[in-house]
């Protein structure tokens, strides 16, 4: 089976177009797998014959965090493409810019599967590893989209502070959570453009919901399901979904395991329906637990802070002395003390202590993954963080 590194990719985008239009399934893969060659082959390995064509394989970390891949058939990819452009009014995009890794199924589906299958120009930058080859990109821009992750808007602020780029016209956010609290940022920097909250996740391949930034006041509200998926949520409230253009099958654990047409998938996050027809996530399900009894959620937490704080933030998962679940928050750039303050004040005003942080601890910029979220764990063990605050008690 063929194999293609993001890294070749980068430097030839034809070999993903033949790859894509030869009938043989293929694996796209980043350089830092986080595996090796031996783990992928195995896994490749296990596919049935009947997806040895005329499928497309990715790979992630899921939910745990733990390697997975994700097996796409190609026909329904391109539908969600299809519909995609209808959804997000792509018809005036002329060009898509991109700044996140090729390899993330977010962009690959929604910036190169439809640019090849509208004959849309991609436009390649190695996103914020090189601002100034991305802010020349944004200036050249006519009629253009962008993908962004939520996490990238204070970034992009402080990177092109005072500069607009009215060559967007459509800015797309997924891969984490919307950057409600900063839209007038994105709005500032990209003045001429339409806004969309887009919500999935790997196994979705990766589209499950999209809203625009104005039908809703909350980062939480994902908006409704895209035409033919179904949502739903199971006792434990986490969210559920059948989907016409999910993943066909996952290996992980050394094991193939089959997605069912009729099967609901756990899409890894809690949700509730709301009035409107909307669904409002909850958080993922791992960021809720219980501490004194109480239950928290991370994503409301966040919803606090950044309520408070335009920079960088990610709360990691830590016990206290007593061997109790907490969490601890980092910040990115440190805060000055005033907005330190506002931070502890907002989480006052909002939460019980039993949902404060255990420490509050800044660093000059946040471990990111390669798809450009926050990376949970490289904040937790990074050596270069200074402590803010702490509970004394």
């Amino acid at each position: 089976m063929t194999m293609l590194l993001e890294t070749e990719v980068q430097r030839d985008i034809q070999l993903l177009r033949r790859a894509w239009e030869n009938k043989s399934t293929f694996a796209f893969l980043t350089e830092k797998t986080g595996v090796g060659h031996e783990w992928i082959e195995k896994s490749l390995s296990l596919l049935p014959d009947e997806m040895k064509n005329g499928h497309f394989v990715l790979l992630t970390s899921g939910t745990t965090g733990a390697p997975k891949l994700v097996i796409g058939q190609r026909q329904r990819s391109e539908k969600l493409a299809a519909t995609l452009h209808q959804l997000q009014e792509g018809e005036p995009v002329e060009e898509t810019i991109l700044a996140l890794p090729l390899s993330y199924s977010y962009a690959f589906v929604n910036q190169w599967l439809w640019s090849h299958c509208h004959q849309r120009r991609l436009r390649l930058t190695s996103g914020l590893s090189d601002p100034t080859a991305l802010r020349q990109a944004l200036q050249q821009a006519r009629n253009a989209m962008i993908c962004l992750v939520g996490v990238q808007v204070p970034l992009l602020a402080s990177y092109f502070q005072g500069q607009s780029f009215p060559g967007i016209i459509r800015v797309h956010f997924a891969g984490g959570r919307f950057p409600q609290e900063n839209l007038p940022l994105v709005r500032a920097l990209f003045p001429k453009a339409t806004i969309f909250n887009n919500y999935g996740c790997a196994e979705a391949l990766p589209r499950l919901t999209l809203r625009k930034a104005e039908e809703a006041d909350q980062a939480a509200d994902v908006g409704r399901p895209l035409p033919g998926v179904e949502l739903s949520v199971n006792e434990a409230t986490e969210l559920l979904f059948r989907s016409p253009y999910r993943a066909v099958g996952v290996v992980e654990d050394a094991k193939f395991s089959l997605i069912p047409s009729e099967a609901w998938v756990k899409s890894g996050d809690l949700a509730q329906p709301t009035e409107q027809g909307t669904w409002r996530l909850l958080g993922r399900a791992s960021e809720v637990f219980k501490r004194h009894g109480e239950k928290i959620s991370l994503a409301t937490l966040m919803t606090t802070v950044t309520g408070a704080w335009t920079g960088q933030a990610v709360f990691y998962r830590e016990p206290d002395s007593s061997g109790e679940d907490g969490c601890v928050l980092v910040l990115a750039p440190a805060p000055a003390p005033g907005q330190l303050q506002e931070i502890l004040l907002s989480l006052r005003q909002h939460h019980g202590r039993a949902h404060w942080p255990l420490r509050i601890e800044c660093s000059a910029a946040l471990p990111l993954l390669p798809n450009g979220k926050p990376d949970v764990h490289g904040a937790a063990v990074m050596k270069d963080k200074t402590r803010l605050w702490y509970q004394r008690i």
